[in-house]
Parts: C-alpha cells; sequence; structure tokens
C-alpha cells in the first residue's frame, strides 16, 4: 500500500495499485498550482485512489481537475480526461517520496530559463545564508 496526504494532515489517500512512473513536469500549469518551478508526478491507474481522511478541494481548469487540501493548499493529484486510464498524484504529498525518483522531464517548452542551472547552486544541509 502506498500513502500520502498534505502537508497540514487534513487530507489522506492510500493508492492500491503500484506507481507507473514518475515525470518532473515543468509547464505553466503546475509552476502556477504549486508556486515551484517544476512539479513531481508520479502516475497511476485510475481507480487506484482512495480517500482515507478528509476530503479535498478540487479545481477544474482547461477540462482537467486538481486536487488540493483546502485548508493547506498541498498539491494532491491531477486527472487529464484526454488520458482517462491514468491520474497522477503529486510525488511530495506521498510519505515516501524518495520511492518514486522522477525517470524524466517534460513540458520543457514552459520550463522556467533558470531551471536547467539549479544543480550548480550552492548548496545547503538546511537553511541558506539569509540576506541582511
Amino acid at each position: 500500500m502506498i500513502e500520502g496526504g498534505c502537508l497540514c494532515g487534513a487530507v489522506r489517500y492510500a493508492l492500491s495499485k503500484p506507481a507507473l512512473r514518475t515525470c518532473l513536469c515543468h509547464c505553466e500549469d503546475c509552476r502556477k498550482a504549486s508556486g515551484a518551478h517544476a512539479v513531481a508526478w508520479t502516475f497511476f491507474h485510475t481507480g487506484a485512489l482512495e480517500w482515507t481522511k478528509g476530503i479535498p478541494k478540487m479545481i477544474r481548469f482547461a477540462e482537467r481537475e486538481r486536487s488540493f487540501c483546502g485548508d493547506c493548499g498541498t498539491p494532491l493529484m491531477f486527472f487529464d480526461p484526454a488520458i482517462p486510464h491514468l491520474f497522477e498524484v503529486s510525488t511530495c504529498s506521498l510519505d515516501e517520496p524518495d520511492r518514486f525518483p522522477p525517470e524524466d522531464q517534460c513540458w520543457l517548452v514552459d520550463a522556467l530559463g533558470w531551471s536547467g542551472a539549479v544543480h550548480a547552486l550552492p548548496r545547503y544541509d538546511e537553511t541558506s545564508p539569509l540576506p541582511e
């Protein structure tokens, strides 16, 4: 069983089927919905998801559905009716996201210009130096 949920714990879910793959998406919709430069999504077959605690809010945008926690805003699920046999769970809402590393990146046409350079930035184990 694969489980996950939102930051505040108001919404939890369980997945009864194995993950199919994970993709790092750079599309503008994902960036705007998450506030991040890219979002990792893990694909599952439709019917694998059960909400085990709370009910997420849903927004329909461009005929697609995005579910998120109505309390803390954590993105949880994405569904595109043009691909009815699959849906996506935000990988970082999974309890063990390290089990599902991205296998590719998509929508690079929408990627921010600096996205490709993040690997070269200074790295800190915790908080980076704060401006004075």
